[in-house]
């Protein structure tokens, strides 16, 4: 039986250390599955389709990874349709930690047939969030070691930065 995970996110935008998490989980599971949510408690940057866009860009070199759309509904009835027995998330803190050991339990209530498993940030990331880099590129700021290239330059476009 293979091993999939699955990881969500609203990734918006996607960064080096969530890349980096996905890096190392291919090497850990048969296939990672990316599954970009849209947070509607959030103002969204980049839509669904053009955060998929930029994430497949970056992931194609890994070959069991793959990355859809999440339009809703419960993370674990996704995880049931796409076989995933794991939901990988990264803990930049002890935060994070507290935060998404709540969201684990929780989901182990509506599907114990699902396993979250946590990789700890790259020491490197552990600062980064999608929203700090977006506060930060609105204003001009030098975001280029924090997110892949391509997402850069979507962004600096988004915010019509030269």
């Amino acid at each position: 039986m293979s091993k999939v995970a699955l990881y969500p996110g609203s990734f918006d935008p996607i960064s080096n250390g969530h890349i980096d998490i996905v890096k190392r989980a291919a090497k850990l599971f048969d296939r990672v599955v990316i599954a970009v949510a849209t947070n509607t408690s959030k103002k969204t940057l980049f839509t669904a389709d053009e955060k998929v866009q930029l994430i497949q860009e970056n992931v194609a070199f890994l070959t069991n990874v793959e990355v859809v759309k999440h339009s809703g509904g419960l993370t674990v009835d996704l995880a049931d349709e796409l076989n995933a027995t794991i939901l990988l998330r990264g803990l930049r803190s002890v935060k994070d930690f507290e935060y998404e050991a709540d969201i684990a339990a929780m989901n182990k209530t509506q599907n114990n047939r699902v396993e979250t498993v946590f990789l700890t940030a790259d020491e490197t990331y552990r600062f980064v969030s999608s929203s700090l880099i977006k506060e930060v590129a609105m204003f001009g700021g030098d975001i280029s070691g924090l997110v892949p290239a391509n997402v850069n330059k979507a962004m600096k476009k988004k915010y019509e930065i030269e």
